[in-house]
C-alpha cells in the first residue's frame, strides 16, 4: 500500500467495473469514499461545484452551520483525498473543486467496462 499513500487518493482510484482491481487500488479508491461519508463533506463539495470561483472558507463557514475548526477539518479531508484544490489569498484560503479529479471520480462509478 506504499504506493496509494504517496500519491492523492483520487489518483489511484480504478473504476469498480475493471476485471481485476489492486490492493492499493481498492485502498485509494475507498479512502475517496471515506472523505465523502460525511453529510457535511458532501455539502461542501456541493456548495463548491455550484461555485463560478474559488470560495473563501469565510464563506463557506457561513453556508454551513457548523464552526470553523470543523470547517477545516471537513476541507482538510477532501484536500487530502484530492478532491479539492486550496489558494491562500493573504490571510484567508480559498476552495475550489478539482474538476479532473472529479471526472477521474466519476469513472470510477461507471459500470460500464472499458470506460
Amino acid at each position: 500500500m506504499e504506493t496509494a499513500a504517496l500519491e492523492l487518493p483520487v489518483l489511484c482510484c480504478a473504476p469498480l467495473a475493471s476485471p481485476t482491481i489492486t490492493e492499493d487500488e481498492a485502498h485509494a479508491t475507498a479512502e475517496v469514499f471515506k472523505a465523502l461519508s460525511d453529510p457535511h463533506r458532501v455539502r461542501i463539495i456541493n456548495l463548491l461545484a455550484t461555485a463560478a470561483e474559488p470560495v473563501c472558507v469565510c464563506d463557506i463557514n457561513a453556508a454551513i452551520d457548523l464552526s470553523q475548526p470543523t470547517i477545516s477539518f471537513h476541507l482538510k479531508k477532501l484536500a487530502a483525498a484530492g478532491l479539492l484544490t486550496r489558494e491562500k489569498r493573504g490571510t484567508w484560503a480559498y476552495y475550489s473543486i478539482d474538476r479532473a479529479a472529479m471526472k477521474r471520480l466519476g469513472s470510477v462509478v461507471q459500470m460500464t467496462k472499458g470506460t
